[in-house]
């Protein structure tokens, strides 16, 4: 290891020098920086880590796009309910609240398992987390809350469709 007051690539060649004329025989394989040492020491966590969050990338959106499926189901089975709720005097809101309550609780059940797992699994985790607890109070409370927003993210669209229910042609199919 030298310490160089400038470049430290720019001295390659006075350090080849030096070990040359300490000893012929000695080869000179890697010269390189301490940054690039370091580099190289956590590049294999590194890379996991960012396949990890590639993985968790693609978890969410099939995540929302799966609730996304199952709300938008329920809402198609539900149109004559919805048309009549709205030929009663319900107005677009209410059936939206009524969507978006059921995809809340969806959200709420996911908060609730993925908290408790989280919880049960920390000490597995813990050895994947740099300069952060499992047990982060800002993680333990933006994850669940960034998750619900996009479930509910996921469930507007269906509640949306089911505010646009004519009552009249909901209630045809009678």
């Amino acid at each position: 290891m030298i310490r160089a007051d400038s470049s430290p690539l720019a001295q390659v060649g006075s350090i080849r020098a030096m070990v040359h004329e300490m000893d012929p025989e000695l080869p000179v394989a890697r010269i390189a920086t301490m940054d690039e040492w370091l580099s190289d020491s956590v590049a294999k966590q590194r890379f996991s880590a960012f396949l990890l969050g590639i993985f968790a990338g693609i978890a969410l959106l099939l995540a929302a796009v799966g609730i996304y499926g199952v709300v938008a189901y329920a809402v198609s089975q539900r149109t004559r309910e919805f048309g009549i709720r709205m030929a009663l005097g319900a107005e677009g809101r209410d059936v939206l609240g009524l969507v978006l309550k059921h995809g809340a609780r969806l959200a709420a059940l996911g908060v609730i398992f993925g908290v408790a797992g989280t919880f049960a699994l920390s000490q597995s985790l813990r050895s994947l987390l740099f300069h952060v607890s499992p047990f982060d109070p800002l993680t333990l409370v933006g994850v669940p809350v960034f998750l619900s927003s996009i479930t509910l993210l996921a469930c507007w669209i269906p509640a949306r469709r089911a505010t646009a229910v004519d009552p009249m042609v909901a209630l045809r199919h009678e």
